[in-house]
């Protein structure tokens, strides 16, 4: 069964709204505090998460979710490279450490889980970086898709490696970016 990347710690003011991308239909999960989730189509075309994200209110008026999806239209036009939003993480401390890993990772470049780990202060923690990687609830704005094997292969991502695929080739176009 697919794990529910976090869905089951949020507070119970959080609402929701769906965006169409490139990439499909996101969901955003967002309070107050900030943005929880940047789920993709396929996560919630899953029941277990469809039944949790209906629980939620459904806004189109919140203004964290309203300015995600600005930014998120910025950066599939080419016109961001970095996001700046309040994001509400919640993980295990070894997961956070992952995923601040992953915001560091500069736009247009990939590394390997390997030396995700090395800059965490352990090389040989790639498997349990990689499984961190897959945890992360804030797709996209964490760009887990900068993650790549070894080999330089396209291997684990959530949303499918077809668009991890996608991410990494809109972010290596060469168009101006502002």
């Amino acid at each position: 069964m697919k794990q529910l990347r976090m869905l089951t710690h949020l507070p119970e003011d959080v609402a929701y709204d769906q965006m169409a991308s490139p990439v499909g239909t996101l969901t955003l999960i967002a309070n107050s505090q900030g943005l929880h989730a940047v789920l993709w189509d396929i996560d919630y075309s899953h029941l277990p998460y469809k039944k949790i994200i209906n629980q939620f209110s459904y806004s189109q008026n919140n203004n964290i979710i309203i300015e995600t999806k600005k930014q998120l239209t910025e950066y599939f036009d080419h016109k961001r490279k970095t996001f700046d939003l309040p994001l509400a993480i919640n993980g295990t401390d070894f997961q956070i450490q992952a995923w601040e890993q992953l915001r560091k990772i500069p736009y247009a470049t990939t590394i390997s889980y390997a030396e995700q780990a090395a800059r965490m202060g352990n090389k040989n923690k790639a498997r349990a970086a990689g499984m961190a990687n897959g945890r992360n609830p804030i797709s996209i704005i964490i760009p887990c898709h900068r993650v790549i094997g070894a080999n330089g292969d396209l291997v684990g991502f959530g949303g499918g490696i077809d668009k991890k695929a996608y991410l990494l080739n809109l972010e290596n176009q060469k168009e101006s970016l502002k």
